[in-house]
């Protein structure tokens, strides 16, 4: 169950140095084909690391055959001298596959700040290991791009016709819109266009990726990708490749949820009754950054009131006076108004489900996110990679 798991895919993790834990902290993964198509979706985040730099630029040249990912260190504001060091690690990377230099995307988590010669060193000198240690095992991929995770993510959708969606993630902080601090690679051996692959992986993080909420922080290194090697032979239509390809991201989406920084609570707003998508997304996505909200759910208080205070700060459609509200089934308020006690609500369960109901439309969506906890102040103020 792994990256890998899509035919005509390898990959390699190894321990370059960059940590001082001496944990993974080097990856790669390569299409074999026979075909090579691939989709990327960047960080909206304005302040873009180096390695986004390079990948957008690219990407936009050709396909990707291959991705090199590493965690101790963002690349991200280093200057010129970052900027190369992304190019010249996709080029070593050319140079042991045989590939173009524009053909290898490059991927970068950790620190800002971080990304000196000897990080660049490392890197570039790892890159001969990790191409001799390519298998279809990719395990040690998941486990080497980790910074302050606590465990490997991965998810595979095995279609019974005989194709497969693998992948592989990281993050547990800043998870926000425009993704988070993550890094994503989905592999799939279906034979579909560019042109699918590109509307499918933007539909599938428009709903999974993207509506991860944790704590409201946007990252500089985020970068989801999806290569497709064809090697099943199947030729698969869009609405089922994307129906598969949605459900490996939203897997992924909640096995960052379960491994935020700290976080005592995994809380799913979902919004109901809007106008529009829209609308319930900026609803749900005000109660998410809600720090007073948060801190509720982490002294497991059923705080309604909170709710209302942070989706009046909305410019959604509705009357504050006709909207639900219910915790884990409970509905504590009816129409702005108390309805059943709130000792009947338990939330000392870490899945809590917040349900708003505007009673103004038919619209839905669902965000993502948690609590906010003394363990989560803690780390994000002694984090150092």
């Amino acid at each position: 169950m792994s990256v890998t798991s899509a035919k005509g895919f390898k990959a390699s993790g190894i321990t370059a140095g960059l940590k001082k834990s001496a944990k993974p902290d080097l990856a790669l993964v390569v299409n074999e084909g026979p075909k090579f198509e691939s989709a990327v979706v960047f960080t909206s985040n304005r302040s873009q690391a180096n390695p986004i730099l390079w990948s957008k630029k690219a990407h936009s040249e050709t396909t990707a055959k291959a991705i090199i990912l590493n965690s101790g260190g963002a690349n991200c504001f280093t200057g010129d001298f970052g900027y190369e060091t992304a190019r010249l690690t996709a080029e070593k990377v050319a140079q042991e596959l045989k590939l173009n230099a524009n053909q290898v995307l490059v991927c970068s988590t950790g620190l800002i700040g971080t990304g000196d010669q000897k990080f660049r060193n490392t890197v570039i000198d790892g890159v001969s290991k990790l191409a001799e240690t390519l298998s279809t095992d990719g395990a040690a991929a998941a486990e080497a791009i980790l910074t302050t995770d606590s465990r490997a993510k991965e998810s595979v959708y095995a279609d019974p016709a005989g194709w497969t969606v693998g992948g592989m993630a990281k993050g547990a902080g800043m998870l926000a819109p425009g993704l988070a601090t993550m890094l994503v690679v989905l592999t799939t051996d279906a034979d579909v266009s560019k042109d699918v692959l590109n509307r499918s992986l933007s539909e599938a993080v428009r709903i999974t990726f993207n509506r991860l909420d944790s704590d409201g922080c946007m990252s500089t290194n985020d970068q989801v990708t999806l290569l497709s090697s064809g090697k099943s032979g199947l030729d698969v239509t869009e609405d089922t490749f994307t129906r598969a390809l949605t459900q490996v991201c939203l897997d992924l989406s909640q096995q960052l949820q379960a491994d935020a920084e700290g976080a005592s609570h995994d809380i799913t707003i979902r919004v109901t009754g809007a106008t529009s998508e829209k609308d319930a997304e900026i609803v749900g996505r005000s109660v998410a950054r809600n720090n007073l909200f948060k801190a509720a759910i982490f002294g497991n208080d059923p705080n309604w009131g909170r709710v209302l205070a942070a989706i009046g700060t909305t410019t959604a459609k509705f009357d504050p006076y006709d909207v639900d509200v219910s915790f884990n089934g409970v509905r504590l308020c009816s129409k702005g108004a108390p309805d059943r006690p709130v000792s009947e609500c338990d939330l000392t369960p870490r899945e809590t489900l917040v349900l708003i109901e505007l009673n103004v439309g038919s619209s839905e969506a669902t965000i993502l996110t948690n609590d906010l906890t003394h363990d989560y102040v803690h780390e994000n103020s002694a984090y150092s990679s």
